[in-house]
């Protein structure tokens, strides 16, 4: 059986692609209609090369301006072990923030060294299996460090970082306020069993500008605890680097045009994730370097005077490109003028955008079969789940089609790896978990798959 790409006639917002998610999709979709036949829909493809160039560009950025630095991988934005061995691969280390997320990464080889756990929430048990391989510790509250302490031998010489909450940021529940982390740095300044490393802030948001002023916040506060014995040398800035899912021109020209007859619902969503902004994560991490502290200083320069370290847990900007989510038409039900609804093997919950409210923005791409010839005319759909729910869709945009769809036809959702893939999958009418697994493309342009465990 062959196959090939079906356009979405007047689609708006076509997905940017990595040169092997193209290859699967246009050479290798006769594998791919395979692998989805062996492993079921929807099947998640992992590209984990993609991960690697991700790390790669974004230290290019930092070495080229002589700044020391940490990159570390947010893990809670895939599940996928083959992403977090990719960044182990590449360098990088592992943000874990549950216990489960911190044994994966140790089962892969990652050690103390490597780790970093930045969740608010940590648990006993958390607490007591980083401690026991010295993993860095970013602490939340006074109650935390009061709860590290007690969990600490007298051997101990555990490294933290103190979490700021940094000023204009009060509605957060993380973080602590300045005068809050001055009382926990007086509170371990005779406590051998500490090793202060930094001060961490993660802010809401994708704005370089709103780290620059944290960061200058957090620089003074590494300046006091140097005066009274301490010896930090990290800010750590968290995540939030952008994601660019399709060209800004693109995503621009979507907003100006949409409105309410755009959605079946007749409603057009109040927030989305930026898909089409001016800015790829790269850029972003340039213009925070480059951005002016008070003293006249840019942030890059006076990482350097300071020779500080400047960490950070990119987590959604990471997995730029690198796994794409592919679903089985199961029929295509008529709604009469045209119009219909798509039934695909799957449910919204394998791929969705959870932090807004609002549905996954990017167009899919229809993989149609070519041993038969296309049924009817145009036509225009939205694309449902399989459950009972009349809420489980895909897509509430109506998306136009050069004809009708069929069972077996697949749509792919690309650039699925930033949380839309696995943060709400469940196994809801029993249906198993959707099958992940890590594609790989050899010197001689053979492409083939592992499992992902």
């Amino acid at each position: 059986m062959t196959s090939h790409i079906i356009p979405i006639t007047g689609a708006e917002l076509s997905p940017i692609l990595s040169p092997l998610a193209a290859d699967i999709l246009t050479s290798g979709s006769p594998l791919l209609h395979k692998w989805i036949e062996e492993h079921g829909s929807p099947l998640h493809l992992v590209l984990p090369s993609e991960l690697k160039a991700n790390v790669d560009a974004l230290r290019h950025v930092l070495d080229d301006r002589g700044v020391e630095h940490a990159i570390y991988y947010g893990s809670k934005v895939n599940k996928s072990s083959g992403l977090m061995q990719a960044a182990l691969a590449a360098g990088s280390g592992i943000d874990v923030s549950s216990v489960y997320e911190l044994r994966d990464a140790v089962k892969l080889g990652a050690q103390g060294h490597d780790i970093v756990a930045t969740g608010p929430a940590k648990t006993a048990q958390f607490h007591d299996e980083l401690v026991r391989i010295r993993a860095l510790v970013s602490v939340d509250s006074p109650e935390e460090l009061t709860d590290i302490s007690r969990r600490l031998p007298p051997e101990a010489k555990q490294p933290v970082l103190f979490r700021l909450q940094p000023k204009g940021h009060e509605k957060s529940r993380f973080g602590m306020a300045a005068d809050t982390v001055r009382a926990c740095l007086s509170r371990i300044a005779a406590d051998n069993r500490f090793r202060l490393d930094g001060i961490h802030f993660h802010l809401s948001g994708y704005r370089w500008q709103d780290r620059a002023v944290a960061f200058e916040e957090a620089a003074k506060l590494i300046e006091e605890a140097r005066t009274i014995g301490f010896s930090p040398a990290m800010i750590d800035i968290g995540g939030g680097l952008p994601v660019q899912y399709v060209s800004e021109a693109a995503w621009e020209d979507h907003l100006q045009r949409l409105g309410a007859d755009d959605y079946r619902t007749g409603k057009v969503p109040v927030s989305f994730y930026p898909y089409g902004g001016p800015q790829s994560a790269a850029a972003w991490l340039r213009c925070f370097l480059g951005a002016l502290l008070s003293s006249g200083q840019t942030i890059e320069d006076y990482l350097r005077q300071h020779e500080l370290t400047l960490a950070m847990e990119p987590g959604r900007s990471l997995v730029d490109l690198a796994a794409i989510s592919a679903f089985r038409i199961t029929r295509v039900k008529d709604l009469g003028g045209a119009n219909g609804v798509i039934f695909v093997e799957g449910s919204s919950f394998s791929a969705c955008e959870t932090w807004f409210a609002s549905e996954f923005m990017v167009d899919p791409i229809l993989l149609g079969r070519s041993d038969r010839a296309p049924a009817g005319g145009s036509f225009r759909a939205y694309i449902a789940g399989h459950s009972c729910l009349d809420e489980d869709v895909l897509s509430n945009r109506w998306l136009a089609f050069p004809h009708v769809p069929e069972a077996g036809d697949v749509l792919v959702w690309a650039n699925t790896g930033g949380y839309q893939m696995d943060l709400l999958e469940n196994e809801f009418h029993r249906h198993p978990m959707p099958k992940r697994v890590c594609v790989t493309k050899s010197a001689a342009g053979e492409i083939s798959i592992y499992p992902d465990n």
